[in-house]
């Protein structure tokens, strides 16, 4: 399924930066390292991909970015202790930070991911209007920017990942959608 926000596979990415790329020990970065680590959390990934699937369609988000960024922010849940990651500051397969937002149902639920679904979809909407003239496929990898690291985190498209973790967030979650997706996510 195609997003209403952009298409996933349109997207420019570089993938990870060497920094994401050395937690899983890899020798490689850039998309082909993405890929790797979205293939490590697949078999995790399975566990979740009818919620995933669900949601995806609700909310006319492509399952393979909701994938994508479950494996970038818990490893499709092989990083969290009892549901929670990032020192206790972020809750479930999608980290929610607790910090601006309740959490809402289990780490792992149906519950939670549509709202961190609705999250991404407010941040894309945003980026939207502060830059009208960027295309949909900018403005959903924008979305995904500020999912990491906020709406004013998010100043030009040269450079979207300048204050992300790793500097590499989006680019890195796109590659992992574009592996997601070949998987028929």
């Amino acid at each position: 399924m195609a997003s209403i926000y952009g298409n996933i596979m349109n997207t420019d990415t570089t993938g990870a930066s060497q920094a994401t790329a050395n937690q899983d020990r890899l020798t490689v970065n850039g998309v082909e390292a993405s890929k790797r680590m979205a293939e490590t959390d697949l078999a995790r990934m399975e566990n979740y991909k009818s919620i995933i699937t669900e949601v995806g369609r609700a909310k006319q988000m492509d399952p393979a970015v909701i994938a994508a960024i479950i494996s970038r922010e818990s490893r499709a849940g092989a990083a969290l202790e009892g549901g929670w990651g990032d020192h206790g500051n972020a809750f479930g397969l999608m980290q929610i930070d607790t910090r601006y937002h309740d959490e809402k149902g289990a780490f792992d639920s149906e519950q939670h991911i549509t709202q961190a679904t609705e999250i991404l979809i407010s941040f894309i909407k945003e980026i939207k209007e502060i830059f009208p003239t960027w295309s949909q496929e900018q403005c959903f990898k924008g979305g995904i920017s500020a999912y990491n690291a906020g709406v004013s985190s998010v100043s030009s498209n040269e450079n979207i990942d300048a204050r992300t973790t790793g500097q590499d967030y989006s680019n890195d979650v796109v590659a992992r959608a574009q592996y997601y997706k070949s998987k028929g996510y």
